[in-house]
């Protein structure tokens, strides 16, 4: 017999669970969802539709544990949308990152040769971009999408995956963009944007989140150009001869970029502070950072304007070899260096939610070879 702890916990689940079923339109369904959503919360190592099926108390047959996900009639775009309604925290900092799952084989959708974080080099790997909603004490996943490289869209990919016709092939930064409208349209409140320099050194996607006012901290390439702060523009002379006179305005002489890696590189060892920050309850990390506003040059050398002035951060953790790493804040000129640390360090956030979901909800262990089963599956990880 369940104790009393786990019977009050049974009952905050299926309570949980009701708020989806009206999603699914068959009895058989509703059923299936609570069996699969208690099956990723059991205590089976590896959360593979077997391992699952075989741990629960009342299983029903494993072909329909495992038609649910595979062939079932039901959408997971709509199981996010729901997802998105009902969470019930509403304000915070969104965090837009790329997870990888290493593959053995290349029948998984969408697995390919490509840079997998959890390995640290280029690997066999499917990538899922997401974006998470971190209130300070909560974390929520949002959304979820997984990046399809172009030999996945191919027709005879596409059939074997069950990829749509209407899916065409998206840079994860576009994804990116794609999860942040979704959850902006669902009625949450950002405070901030987050996201690592797969998102950061992209223009497009930083313009996007200055015409929606959002602040943001975003981690840039090294070899960023940028200005050092505003630089100076100036009508060109006259034409001494014929023509229409020129009215585009031109950069000051000697006005030059510098990457972000020299600009630290060149600053004195007083200019580097001491800043310590404390990531919810866990023990205070401390390193060493310098700041300065700048102009990221990207869009005056591909369009003649100039970006909007942002703050350049540039850290270098302690010890004998210490890393670099460097960041576009778009926080007030007046923001003091603390305030630019401990927003660009909210990311640990995303990292410790990709720990537990991968490690305690299996949300890497599915083993299916479709497209929307990899949907599904994701997705009750996140319910």
């Amino acid at each position: 017999m369940l104790d009393h702890t786990a019977t009050a916990w049974l009952r905050r689940l299926l309570t949980w669970l009701e708020l989806f079923e009206a999603g699914f339109s068959r009895r058989s369904q509703r059923g299936a969802l609570r069996r699969y959503v208690t099956g990723l919360l059991s205590d089976s190592r590896r959360k593979s539709m077997e391992a699952m099926w075989a741990r629960l108390s009342d299983p029903g047959t494993y072909q329909a544990f495992q038609h649910f996900i595979t062939h079932a009639p039901w959408e997971a775009d709509a199981v996010w949308t729901r997802l998105r309604e009902v969470v019930p925290e509403r304000t915070g900092v969104l965090i837009l990152d790329g997870t990888s799952f290493p593959k053995q084989g290349t029948a998984s959708v969408g697995v390919a040769r490509q840079y997998c974080g959890a390995r640290g080099k280029i690997a066999n790997c499917q990538t899922a971009v997401t974006v998470a909603l971190w209130t300070g004490v909560r974390g929520w996943l949002l959304g979820a999408t997984l990046y399809l490289p172009e030999e996945w869209l191919t027709p005879r990919q596409r059939a074997r995956a069950q990829i749509p016709t209407t899916v065409a092939f998206e840079p994860k930064w576009r994804l990116a963009l794609t999860l942040l409208r979704q959850v902006r349209a669902a009625g949450f409140t950002p405070s901030a944007v987050l996201g690592d320099a797969e998102f950061g050194d992209n223009a497009t996607l930083r313009r996007t989140l200055h015409r929606a006012k959002l602040p943001y901290a975003l981690g840039v390439s090294s070899d960023l150009k940028v200005f050092l702060g505003r630089p100076p523009l100036e009508m060109p002379p006259p034409l001494t001869g014929k023509g229409r006179p020129r009215t585009r305005r031109r950069l000051a002489p000697d006005t030059h970029t510098v990457d972000a890696r020299a600009w630290a590189a060149a600053q004195t060892a007083r200019q580097w502070r001491l800043v310590s920050w404390r990531n919810s309850t866990n023990p205070s990390w401390r390193a060493r950072f310098c700041a300065v506003r700048v102009t990221p040059a990207h869009d005056w050398r591909a369009e003649r304007r100039l970006a909007p002035e942002v703050w350049l951060l540039c850290e270098r953790e302690l010890g004998a070899t210490p890393r670099a790493k460097y960041y576009l804040v778009n926080l007030p000129p007046t923001a003091s260096l603390r305030a630019l640390v401990r927003l660009a360090h909210q990311r640990w956030a995303i990292e410790q939610q990709y720990q537990e979901l991968k490690d305690e909800i299996g949300l890497d262990h599915f083993e299916g070879r479709t497209l929307p089963g990899w949907q599904r599956h994701v997705v009750l990880t996140a319910i």
